[in-house]
C-alpha cells in the first residue's frame, strides 16, 4: 500500500472508439472513490498505439466525461473546441511524452533489466505457428537476450530493425495483492518477455503507463479483470525500478443475460446510442454503478452525492454483474417521473422535433408540422403529460403522443366497437358523448368534469363502461392502448375532441 496519503486514481482511455459502457462504468467508480477519499481524479490518453487511433475519439471521451458531470482535477480538457490540459503532472497525453519513456527505457538497458531484440516478423509468426503445432503457449523463445554487447551495438550500427524487451526473471514467484480478490500469484515460467519499446520507437502500454502512473503518483488503479493476466508484468516493472506499486483492484465483467461477456450485440455500445436512446445522464450513472457494486442495502435509486457517500472498493464485487436492459428502462423510468413537467418536456421536444412532429422556432413557439398550427411550450407539456408516467425512454414519446398531432385521425372504424358490444349501441354511444362535449364549456373541459359527466351519462341511460368509453378512447387517440380517455380529452380540447368524435360517429355510421 502506498504511504502517500494523497489518494489518487486515474483513467487512463486509448482514442481507438468511442466510450461504451464499460468504460463509463471504470470512469465512474474512479470518480466516486476519489471523490469518497476526497483525493484527485485524472485522465491520461494512452496513445501510443497509433495503428489503431480513431480520429474523435478523444473528443468523444471528453465530451462523455461533461455529458456526465464525471469532473476531474487533471488531464485534457476540451476549451472551445480546442484541446488543452490541466495540472502538475503533464502531458496528459502519451504521444507526448516519448522523452520521458526513453529516458527510462535507458536505465532499464543500463540495468540489464531489458535487451535489444532484433528478431524479424517473419521469425516471430513462424515461431507461434510452430508452438501452436506443438500445443505450446506463445511466447518469445529469447533468442536475442543472449546476444552480446559487441553483437548488439554492431546490429545497432547497421540500423537493424529492433524492439527492446524485458528481461523477465527466471522461476521466480510474482505476487500482489487485489483488493477486490485477494493475493494473487503468478510464476514467471508463464510470463512472456515483453516488448516495452516497438520498432516504430513507441512504448507498448505495459512500459509507458508503469511510468506515467508512477510519476503521476497514482495511488490506486481500477481497470477491467481482463488486465489481471498483465499485473504480474507490471509488477515486475515496478521493481526493476525500485519503486513502490500502487493498489490495484480489479473489476468485475459486465455479463450479458447469458452470464457471457457482453458484447455490442447485447448492448455494449457506445454511451452516444445511449443518450440517443432516451435515457437521463443520471439514470444511465445511477444504473451503471450498481453493475458490480451495491452499498449493502436495498437501495436501488441513489442521488450522485449519496453515490459519492456510500461508495467502497469494499462492497465491489468479485463475479460478473448481469446487463438488465430491463432494470435500467425501470431506473430510467423512475427519474423521468421525477423530473418537473417544464423539466419532462424539455428533455422530450428533441425527440418530437426529430419525428418531425414539432417544428421549433425558439422562444417556446413551435409549429405542429402536420397541420401548420402554431403551438406553445405549454400546449406541448399537455402533450407529454400523458405519457410522462408510462414511457421508460424520452425516445418512446414521439410514437406514444403521435396521435394528438393530425387534425383527423386514420381510423378503423370497426376498432370503435368494444368486444362486449355492438355497432348500434356504439353509435348511439357516440351521440350521447358528442351531446356531452357540445354542452361542456371550454372553462370546464377537464379531465376531472369531463370524467363526472360521462359516469353520470353511462348510469343514468344503464350502459356500461366499455360500451362508451372503448369508443370513446379509440375516437380520440385511434389506438386500443393509449392513456385513460378522460386525460386525452382534457389534453385535446374541445374543439379537437368533437372533430374526432364526429369523424369516428361518422366513418361507423357509414359502415
Amino acid at each position: 500500500m502506498p504511504t502517500n496519503t494523497n489518494i489518487r486514481v486515474r483513467i487512463a482511455p486509448s482514442p481507438t472508439g468511442y466510450v461504451h459502457i464499460g468504460n463509463l462504468r471504470t470512469i465512474l467508480y474512479n470518480y466516486l472513490f476519489a471523490r469518497h477519499q476526497d483525493g484527485t481524479f485524472i485522465v491520461r490518453i494512452e496513445d501510443t498505439d497509433r495503428t489503431r487511433f480513431v480520429p474523435g475519439a478523444l473528443e468523444d471521451l471528453l465530451q462523455t466525461l461533461e455529458w456526465a458531470g464525471l469532473d476531474y482535477d487533471e488531464g485534457p480538457y476540451l476549451d472551445n473546441g480546442k484541446i488543452n490540459q490541466k495540472g502538475d503532472y503533464g502531458p496528459y497525453v502519451q504521444s507526448e511524452r516519448l522523452d520521458i519513456y526513453q529516458k527510462h527505457i535507458k536505465t532499464l538497458l543500463a540495468k540489464n533489466k531489458a535487451y535489444y531484440c532484433f528478431c524479424s516478423k517473419e521469425r516471430l509468426d513462424d515461431l507461434r505457428e510452430q508452438q501452436k503445432k506443438d500445443n505450446l503457449p506463445p511466447k518469445y523463445d529469447g533468442l536475442c537476450r543472449h546476444l552480446s554487447k559487441d553483437e548488439v551495438t554492431q546490429k545497432l550500427k547497421q540500423k537493424a530493425p529492433f524492439v527492446i524487451r524485458f528481461k523477465m526473471p527466471e522461476e521466480k514467484e510474482v505476487v500482489f495483492e487485489d483488493t477486490i480478490r485477494g493475493a494473487i500469484k503468478v510464476n514467471t515460467k508463464d510470463l512472456d518477455d515483453f516488448v516495452l519499446v516497438k520498432t516504430d520507437g513507441f512504448p507498448t502500454y505495459h512500459f509507458a503507463n508503469i511510468i506515467d502512473d508512477h510519476l503521476m503518483k497514482i495511488t490506486h488503479i481500477m481497470r477491467g479483470d481482463e488486465w489481471i493476466a498483465s499485473t504480474p508484468k507490471h509488477v515486475l516493472l515496478y521493481e526493476s525500478f525500485g519503486w513502490q506499486a500502487p493498489v490495484f483492484a480489479h473489476l468485475p465483467q459486465i455479463l450479458n443475460n447469458n452470464k457471457k461477456k457482453m458484447s455490442k450485440r447485447d448492448g455494449d455500445v457506445s454511451v452516444k446510442d445511449f443518450i440517443q436512446a432516451g435515457f437521463l445522464k443520471d439514470a444511465l450513472i445511477n444504473f451503471i454503478a450498481l453493475l458490480g457494486w451495491n452499498a449493502g442495502t436495498e437501495q436501488e435509486v441513489y442521488t450522485r452525492d449519496e453515490m459519492i457517500k456510500q461508495f467502497s472498493l469494499d462492497n465491489v464485487h468479485k463475479k460478473g454483474a448481469v446487463f438488465d436492459l430491463e432494470k435500467l428502462d425501470w431506473i430510467n423510468g423512475v427519474y423521468l417521473r421525477g423530473l418537473s413537467d417544464d423539466q419532462f418536456t424539455t428533455e422530450c421536444i428533441p425527440y418530437l422535433i426529430s419525428a418531425e412532429l414539432v417544428t421549433d422556432e425558439s422562444d417556446n413557439k413551435y409549429t405542429n408540422r402536420l397541420t401548420k398550427e402554431k403551438i406553445t411550450f405549454n400546449d406541448i407539456k399537455r402533450y407529454c403529460s400523458l405519457e410522462k408516467n408510462r414511457i421508460r425512454r424520452l425516445n418512446e414519446i414521439s410514437d406514444a403522443i403521435k396521435f394528438v398531432f393530425p387534425a383527423k385521425l386514420d381510423l378503423d372504424p370497426t376498432m370503435l366497437i368494444f368486444k362486449k358490444s355492438d355497432k348500434d349501441t356504439t353509435i348511439q354511444a357516440l351521440q350521447y358523448l358528442l351531446e356531452i362535449l357540445i354542452k361542456t364549456p371550454e372553462d370546464h373541459f377537464t379531465a376531472d368534469q369531463l370524467e363526472k359527466e360521462i359516469r353520470n351519462m353511462i348510469d343514468h341511460n344503464n350502459l356500461q363502461n366499455g360500451d362508451v368509453l372503448w369508443p370513446l378512447r379509440v375516437a380520440l387517440s385511434g389506438r386500443e392502448k393509449s392513456p385513460g380517455p378522460f386525460e386525452i380529452a382534457g389534453v385535446l380540447g374541445k374543439t379537437k375532441c368533437l372533430n374526432r368524435l364526429k369523424h369516428a360517429l361518422l366513418n361507423l355510421s357509414q359502415q
